[in-house]
C-alpha cells in the first residue's frame, strides 16, 4: 500500500467501481486530498482507458495515466461469485462506494446500495450515470459527447455561422465529476454528525444543465432561445477575440470602468463618448457596429505590446496559448500545476497537479496510477486476509 501522508481524507477509504473518465476523475480527486482509493477492474484488459492510445508512458495510455493517480488497483472478475464476494467484503469495509454502470447493474449483481447499506450503514454510495436513476431516460447509457448535444452546449459552441461544437476536453465528465466528489464529501460531513451513510445519483444530463449557468437563466427570464457568439459573450460587449497585427489576443472587459481604460489605452476616446457605447448594455445592443471597429484597432499594434499595456491598466486580456505554452506558463510551474511521481521500473510520470491549495492539508500526488491488479496480492492478504493458497486458487479460477 503506498504510503499515504496525512491528509484532509485520511482514513477515507474509498470502493471505486468506476471506469473511463467522470468516476474515476471524482475518485482521483478524493485521492489527492488522502483518500485511500481502491480500483476495482475487469483482470481482462481492465479499465476502458488503458487502451485509449496512444500516446503511451510504457503500457499505460495517457489518457488512463491523466485520472488514476493515488490510487491501487484490484483486479477481479465480478461476474464469477468468488469475485463478487471480494467485492462485498470491501464495500462492508468502504465508507465511499463510486460506480458509473448503467442504472440497475449494480442491483443485478447483487451489489446496489440496498443490499451494500444492509452490513454497511454508514456506506456513501454515488451512482454516475448518463441520464440518472429515474425519467424515461435511465435506462440509456450516457456518452460526454452525447450530452453535449443532447443538453444544449453544442448549441451554444462554436462559430456563429458555423456548425454545432463540441469543447474540446470531456466536459460533462469532468464536471460530473466534481459535482459527485462534492456531494459525497456533504454526504460523509452528514454521516459525522448522524452515523449514517445514504445514496447519491448524479448523472451526466444533470450536470450538464446545471452548470449551463447565466445561458439557462437568460432564457427562464427572456424566452429567448440562446445562439452561438463564437468566442463572445452574450451578456458581455467587448468579451472576446481580436486579431492584433502579429497573432490573436482575448480581451475580457467586464465593467464600464475598464472599457474607458481600454479606450484610453487605445487612444479612441471617441468610443467611450459615444452613446452608442457608453454603457455595456449600450454595448451589447450595438455589438455589430462596435466590434469591427475595435478590430480594426486592435490590428494596428502586435500582441505582446497590447497586453503590456492592457494588463498594466488592470484591463483583462490575455494570449490565445497552445497546450505547451499554457503547462509551461510562469504561473502555472510556480502553482507546482506541473508535478512528477515515480513510477516503478519507469521513467518518472508528468501529471497536472491538484488545482486547490489547502493551508494545513493539502493535495498531493503520492503514488503513480497502477498497473491493472498491481495492488491485488496486497489488497486480498492485508484487508481481506486472504491466505496464499487461497489467492492462488482465485488466480487458476481466473477470478483474479
Amino acid at each position: 500500500m503506498p504510503t499515504i501522508p496525512p491528509a484532509a481524507l485520511s482514513g477515507v477509504r474509498v470502493l471505486d467501481l468506476s471506469r473511463v473518465l467522470a468516476g474515476p476523475y471524482c475518485t482521483m480527486l478524493l485521492a489527492d486530498f488522502g483518500a485511500d482509493v481502491i480500483k476495482v477492474e475487469n483482470p481482462d484488459g481492465g479499465d476502458d482507458t488503458r487502451q485509449w492510445g496512444p500516446p503511451w508512458l510504457d503500457d499505460q495510455s495517457a489518457y488512463y495515466l491523466s485520472v488514476n493517480r493515488n490510487k491501487r488497483s484490484i483486479a477481479v472478475d465480478i461476474k464469477q461469485p468468488r469475485g463478487l464476494e471480494i467485492v462485498r467484503r470491501l464495500a462492508s469495509k468502504a465508507d465511499v462506494l463510486v460506480e458509473n454502470f448503467r442504472a440497475g447493474t449494480m442491483e443485478k449483481y447483487g451489489l446496489g446500495y440496498d443490499i451494500l447499506s444492509q452490513d454497511n450503514q454508514g456506506l456513501v454510495f454515488c451512482s454516475i450515470t448518463g441520464y440518472g436513476q429515474t425519467g424515461p431516460y435511465s435506462a440509456l447509457a450516457g456518452y460526454d459527447f452525447i450530452i453535449q448535444a443532447e443538453g444544449g452546449l453544442m448549441s451554444i459552441t462554436g462559430p456563429v455561422d458555423g456548425p454545432p461544437c463540441k469543447v474540446g476536453v470531456a466536459i460533462v465528465d469532468i464536471t460530473a465529476g466534481m459535482f459527485a466528489s462534492h456531494a459525497i464529501l456533504a454526504a460523509l460531513h452528514y454521516r459525522e454528525k448522524t452515523g449514517r451513510g445514504q445514496y447519491i445519483d448524479v448523472s451526466l444530463l444533470d450536470s450538464q444543465i446545471g452548470w449551463l449557468a447565466n445561458i439557462s437563466q437568460n432564457y427562464l427570464v427572456s424566452g429567448n432561445t440562446p445562439k452561438r457568439f463564437g468566442n463572445a459573450h452574450p451578456n458581455i460587449v467587448p468579451y472576446e477575440v481580436f486579431q492584433t497585427l502579429d497573432g490573436y489576443l482575448a480581451l475580457g472587459i467586464g465593467n464600464d470602468r475598464q472599457y474607458k481604460r481600454f479606450c484610453e489605452i487605445a487612444d479612441r476616446n471617441d468610443l467611450w463618448q459615444d452613446p452608442r457605447f457608453k454603457t455595456n448594455p449600450d454595448r451589447v445592443q450595438n455589438r455589430e457596429i462596435l466590434i469591427p471597429i475595435l478590430q480594426e484597432v486592435f490590428t494596428l499594434r502586435p500582441t505582446a505590446k497590447w497586453i503590456a499595456q492592457l494588463n498594466a491598466a488592470s484591463v483583462p486580456a490575455g494570449p490565445i496559448n497552445d497546450i505547451p505554452t499554457a503547462l509551461k506558463h510562469p504561473q502555472v510551474l510556480a502553482r507546482d500545476m506541473i508535478q512528477k511521481v515515480q513510477k516503478p521500473g519507469s521513467r518518472p510520470v508528468k501529471l497536472v497537479g491538484p488545482v486547490a491549495k489547502l493551508s494545513e492539508t493539502p493535495a498531493r500526488i503520492y503514488c503513480h496510477p497502477p498497473s491493472l491488479g498491481e495492488n491485488t496480492m496486497e489488497i486480498l492478504t492485508h484487508e481481506l486476509n486472504y491466505s496464499s493458497q487461497q489467492i492462488n486458487e482465485l488466480r487458476i479460477s481466473n477470478i483474479i
